[in-house]
């Protein structure tokens, strides 16, 4: 897959900007029927996993937590 600079990457830290929640990347992936790419990330606080489009992720509601830098 195609990655430019600003996308996240699996295994990264990212932070939501509105909550605080820290999320970590664990997939980008495509939806079959659309083909739209979509992130699959795990909330820190208890593991439940989430999928969220691309789009969304990368519109500025989530940012890379750089606290483990």
């Amino acid at each position: 897959m195609n990655q430019k600079l600003s996308d996240f990457y699996p295994g990264q830290q990212v932070k939501h900007l509105k909550t605080g929640g820290l999320y970590r990347i664990l997939h980008l992936a495509k939806i079959e029927a659309t083909l739209e790419e979509v992130y699959v990330y795990e909330a820190l606080r208890n593991q439940t996993v989430w999928i969220r489009p691309k789009s969304e992720m990368l519109d500025g509601r989530f940012i890379p937590d750089n606290s483990m830098i």
